[in-house]
C-alpha cells in the first residue's frame, strides 16, 4: 500500500456532499472574525506586553503578516479545493495520504486544545461576572487543579459546561451555528469599538518609551523576550482564520466566496488588535499587566476610571471567546469528518445526520472530550503546542501552492495568490521564524503527539483507507 498515493482535484469535486450549503462571504467573514477576535485581546494582551512592552503592537503585526501570507495560500487552495478538510484536504491533493493524515491530526490538536484553552480563558471571566453579581460558584469548581498556586481547585464546572453547550448548537445545524455567531460577532466587535472610543483619550506618549525594551529578541530574567517571543506568543490570536476554509461543503460558491471570507477577517481583526495594543500600552505602562495577567484590559478601565465599562467589557470577553470555541469546535467536527470520510478514521466520526445533516455523532464525540480536557486539564501551558500544530500546516499549505501551480498551472482557480512563488516562501519563512520562538518542551510534547498520530495511521488508517479500493469517497449512502 502507497502511503503516499494523491487525491485528484476532479475526484473531489465530482462527489457529492450531504451537508448543506447557506453560507455567504458575510457569514464566512464572521466566521473567522469570531475564530480571531477573543483571547487574543481579552487574555493574551497582558502577557504580550510583558514579553516585547509596547512593540507588542509590531508583535501582532509580525504574526499578522505570517496568517496573511498563509491565508493567501489557504485562499488559493480553498478556490482550487472547494471541498471540506481545509489543509488536510489539500495536503492529500498536493503530497500524498500519510502528510495528510498527518495535518489531519495536527489540526485536531489545534481545534480541540485550542477550544479547551479558551474555555478556561472563558470561565475565568463568567466568573468573575457572576461574583460581581453575588453570585458564587465554589472555588474548587472553577479551575482544573493546580491551576493557581495555593488555591485548591479540582474541576473547572464553567468550561465544561460552554463546550457542551456549543456542541449542542454545532450538532444540530449550520443555520443555528452561524445565526448564533453572526449575532455574537456584531456584539463583540461594538465591544471592542466602544473600548477604543473611551480609551483613545487617555493615552499617555511618555508610556510608550522605551518601545521596545527587549528588542527583537534577547533574553530577560531567563526567558525569551522581545517582538519575536512575543509574536509567538499572540500567534495563538489568529488561530482558527484556517478554519473558515472547513465550511467549503457548506458554502455557497465557495471558488469566489471562500477567499474573502479569509482575505477579510484577517484585515478586520489586525486592525483591531493593532488599534487595542496601542492604546492599551499608552494609557497604562505596559508594567502594570503583570497584576492583571488574566484580565488585562481591566487594567486600563481602572487605570482610567471608567469602572462602568468594565461589566460591558467582561460580557464582551464572554461573548468573544465564545465564538472562538464555536468556530474551532466547528472546524475540527469538518477535520475529522473528512479524515472519517476518507476511511482513515472510523465511520462513526463521518456519518451525518439525516435530520440536521451535520456530522452529528462525531461532533458530540470530541465535543465530550474537548470539555473534559477544559475541565480537568491545566492548559496554561500548552498554547504553544497549539501554535506549533499550526504552524507546521502553515508550512504544508504554503508549499502546497507551489506545488500545484507547477503541477496544474492552468487549472481553473477562483483565487490566484498573488506574487507566487515568493508568497508562499515568504508564509514559510515567517512560520519558522515563529516556531523559533517555541521552547524546546513544546516541541517534545508535539513530538509525542505525532507518535500517536503515527500508531493511529500505521494501525487503523493504512488499512481503512478508501484508497485501497480505488475510490476517494465513500458513497453517499454509507455516510448517511
Amino acid at each position: 500500500m502507497d502511503v503516499m498515493r494523491k487525491k485528484s482535484v476532479e475526484s473531489l469535486l465530482a462527489n457529492a456532499t450531504p451537508l448543506k450549503r447557506t453560507m455567504h462571504t458575510w457569514d464566512l467573514m464572521f466566521l473567522g472574525i469570531g475564530a480571531i477576535i477573543g483571547t487574543g485581546i481579552f487574555v493574551l494582551t497582558g502577557k504580550g506586553a510583558l514579553t516585547a512592552g509596547p512593540a507588542l503592537s509590531l508583535s501582532f503585526l509580525l504574526a499578522a503578516i505570517c496568517c496573511g501570507f498563509a491565508g493567501l495560500c489557504y485562499a488559493e487552495f480553498a478556490s482550487l479545493v472547494p471541498v471540506a478538510g481545509s489543509a488536510y484536504t489539500y495536503a492529500y491533493v498536493a503530497f500524498g495520504e500519510i502528510i495528510a493524515f498527518i495535518i489531519g491530526w495536527d489540526l485536531i490538536l489545534e481545534y480541540a486544545l485550542g477550544a479547551a484553552t479558551v474555555s478556561a480563558g472563558w470561565s475565568g471571566y463568567f466568573v468573575s461576572l457572576l461574583d460581581s453579581g453575588g453570585i458564587h460558584i465554589p472555588t474548587v469548581l472553577t479551575a482544573a487543579a493546580g491551576t493557581t498556586p495555593g488555591v485548591h481547585t479540582v474541576f473547572n464546572l464553567p468550561a465544561f459546561l460552554i463546550v457542551l453547550v456549543i456542541t449542542a448548537l454545532l450538532s444540530i445545524g449550520i443555520n443555528s451555528t452561524k445565526r448564533v455567531n453572526d449575532t455574537l460577532v456584531l456584539v463583540k466587535l461594538f465591544v471592542v469599538l466602544l473600548f477604543i472610543v473611551c480609551t483613545v483619550w487617555f493615552i499617555k506618549p511618555h508610556n510608550w518609551h522605551p518601545f521596545s525594551p527587549f528588542g527583537v529578541y534577547s533574553f530577560h530574567n531567563g526567558s525569551a523576550a522581545g517582538i519575536i517571543p512575543a509574536a509567538s506568543i499572540v500567534f495563538f490570536s489568529f488561530i482558527g482564520f484556517d478554519s473558515v476554509s472547513s465550511s467549503a461543503e457548506e458554502t455557497i460558491n465557495p471558488r469566489k466566496t471562500l477567499p474573502r471570507g479569509i482575505l477579510l477577517s484577517l484585515a478586520v481583526s489586525t486592525v483591531l488588535y493593532i488599534a487595542m495594543t496601542l492604546i492599551m500600552t499608552g494609557v497604562v505602562h505596559y508594567t502594570v499587566f503583570a497584576n492583571y495577567l488574566n484580565e488585562p484590559v481591566l487594567a486600563v478601565l481602572h487605570a482610567t476610571g471608567q469602572n462602568w465599562l468594565a461589566v460591558i467589557v467582561s460580557i464582551g470577553a464572554i461573548l468573544g471567546m465564545t465564538t472562538v470555541i464555536l468556530v474551532l469546535l466547528y472546524g475540527q467536527s469538518r477535520i475529522c469528518y473528512s479524515i472519517s470520510r476518507d476511511g482513515l478514521f472510523p465511520r462513526f466520526f463521518g456519518s451525518v445526520s439525516p435530520r440536521f445533516k451535520t456530522p452529528f455523532k462525531g461532533t458530540w464525540f470530541f465535543g465530550i472530550v474537548t470539555a473534559l480536557a477544559g475541565g480537568f486539564i491545566n492548559l496554561n501551558i500548552l498554547a504553544e503546542l497549539v501554535n506549533i500544530g499550526t504552524l507546521t500546516a502553515f508550512i504544508l499549505v504554503s508549499a502546497g501552492v507551489l506545488w500545484m501551480r507547477r503541477k496544474y498551472p492552468d487549472m481553473e482557480r477562483g483565487f490566484r495568490a498573488p506574487g507566487v512563488p515568493f508568497t508562499p516562501i515568504i508564509a514559510i519563512a515567517f512560520c519558522v521564524v515563529l516556531v523559533a520562538g517555541l521552547n524546546w518542551e513544546t516541541w517534545v510534547r508535539f513530538l509525542v503527539w505525532f507518535a500517536l498520530g503515527m500508531v493511529v495511521y500505521l494501525g487503523y488508517g493504512r488499512r481503512h483507507s478508501h484508497m485501497n479500493d480505488g475510490i476517494s469517497v465513500p458513497a453517499l449512502d454509507d455516510m448517511v
